[in-house]
């Protein structure tokens, strides 16, 4: 694996529009106290002992044979703690658990032999992300590429249209969703990429974003998620 020192990108995760988010959801939790989205127990969104079931999860690594992708892997099944984790990460204001699940990924790729000069996330369409307040993709990978020393860039590939949930969607729907809906930004000429997402099912989001990266020249493209459904 390819050693870099990393770069941080620019996020929307900082933005104002996301603080006065968050502020608002420090009002809201201090009217209505949270609960943990692991177990129930009041006053926090994840509790320190969903924090160690989570960090005592083996890693079952699930190897694909993606249409696009040169490899694509998930760290683990989508069940459990592990999918309660993602689903407050990404739906319920919880973006430390980025951290704890980032390191589930750092510790595949460091085992891995792919030669990686940067890593990006699937980028979420704009508007959406904005509703969000943050792309848990984007999280995960700046955890990454902290633990690895690898470049992060944020921007390289962009989703220049919004697409309908893949959830719900068979297989053949799922790639014609997805079809031509991200762009990157830039050449990537001989440059061997990877991928970050949290969850892969039929993996036609990661291959879509893929193709748009061999489009412009990208030598190689790997991908890797939390888990797989």
């Amino acid at each position: 694996m390819n050693q870099k020192q990393e770069t941080r990108s620019s996020s929307g995760f900082l933005a104002p529009q996301s603080k006065l988010r968050q502020a608002t959801h420090w009002l809201f939790d201090f009217i209505f106290p949270p609960t943990c989205h692991g177990c129930g127990r009041v006053d926090t969104r994840w509790c320190h002992v969903c924090s160690e079931e989570l960090a005592q999860i083996p890693i079952q690594i699930k190897n694909f044979t993606p249409e696009t992708l040169t490899e694509l892997c998930a760290t683990a099944h989508h069940t459990g703690k592990l999918q309660e984790a993602i689903q407050a990460l990404k739906y319920h204001n919880v973006p430390d658990l980025a951290k704890p699940l980032g390191q589930r990924l750092s510790q595949v790729i460091s085992d891995k032999n792919w030669i990686i000069d940067t890593i990006i996330p699937v980028p979420l369409f704009a508007d959406r992300e904005h509703k969000r307040g943050y792309n848990q993709a984007y999280l995960l990978t700046q955890q990454v590429g902290k633990m690895t020393n690898i470049t992060c860039q944020s921007n390289l590939l962009k989703r220049h249209r919004d697409t309908n949930q893949q959830v719900g969607l068979n297989a053949s729907e799922r790639r014609e969703n997805v079809k031509d809906a991200f762009t990157a930004t830039q050449s990537v000429a001989d440059m061997s990429i990877l991928i970050i997402d949290d969850v892969v099912t039929t993996g036609s989001t990661l291959d879509a974003c893929a193709t748009a990266l061999f489009n412009v020249g990208a030598k190689s493209v790997y991908a890797i998620t939390v888990t797989h459904a």
